[in-house]
């Protein structure tokens, strides 16, 4: 496969976490919001795996991957929080 396809693959997943997080705040009850951040961190679990075939097929450099990934592990650690804080 292409780089043009891991580059919408991550775009479309990376999409997925701010929408699922702004639908799952509006109004919903804390058991649907924690299921949407549930979508949301699958989400973000999906650009990790795309940042690492991306990696492992050269269509990134280990400095662009290593700060991606950087980000999006503050990124499931925040999300994740939100989601506990919500008992």
């Amino acid at each position: 496969m292409s780089c043009i396809f891991y580059t919408s693959q991550i775009k479309r997943a990376a999409d997925s976490v701010v929408l699922n997080i702004a639908e799952g705040s509006t109004g919903q009850t804390k058991p649907v919001f924690k299921q949407f951040l549930g979508y949301s961190l699958r989400s973000a679990i999906e650009v990790v795996s795309c940042l690492f075939i991306a990696k492992k097929r050269d269509y990134l450099k280990q400095d662009q991957f290593s700060q991606l990934y950087s980000d999006y592990e503050i990124l499931v650690k925040m999300i994740t929080t939100l989601r506990n804080s919500l008992n």
